[in-house]
């Protein structure tokens, strides 16, 4: 199959959209959390703090729309939603994992390059304060 392929054009395409979605931050909480176990919507908000009622939303009807997390209403007054990881959302835990645990051990070296970096190409760069630019820098 030639580089250019219309095969290897659509893989690429269809990658872009997968990592989109399991790649932002929102997503990466909530399944994470519903790793450990089923969980409420207000329990999930709760939980991850800082995530707006729409945000958790449009986030957990992404995810429910691309398979990896199922929602289940329970008839009852008021109605009763939980949301869970499907068999395909739980193959999301290792790699997650993986991904969480290098960004614990390198957290410090990826802020040092950052301020190596800013450094060098002066503090113009964002318009951010050295103080906001090296928030969380080991020195």
């Amino acid at each position: 199959m030639a580089l250019g392929s219309p095969a290897k054009v659509e893989t690429c395409n269809a990658m872009g959209d997968i990592l989109n979605r399991i790649g932002d931050k929102w997503s990466v909480m909530i399944v994470g959390y519903l790793t450990r176990k089923t969980m409420r919507f207000n329990e999930l908000r709760n939980e991850i703090g800082g995530i707006s009622q729409r945000m958790l939303t449009l986030t957990l009807r992404n995810l429910e729309r691309d398979g990896l997390v199922t929602r289940t209403v329970f008839p009852e007054i008021p109605p009763r939603v939980e949301y869970q990881l499907t068999d395909l959302g739980r193959t999301l835990t290792q790699p997650l994992n993986a991904l969480w645990d290098w960004a614990s051990e390198h957290q410090h070296d990826v802020a040092n390059a950052r301020r190596r970096y800013d450094d060098q190409h002066g503090s113009a760069a964002e318009g951010l304060t050295p103080e906001r630019r090296y928030a969380g820098a080991v020195r």
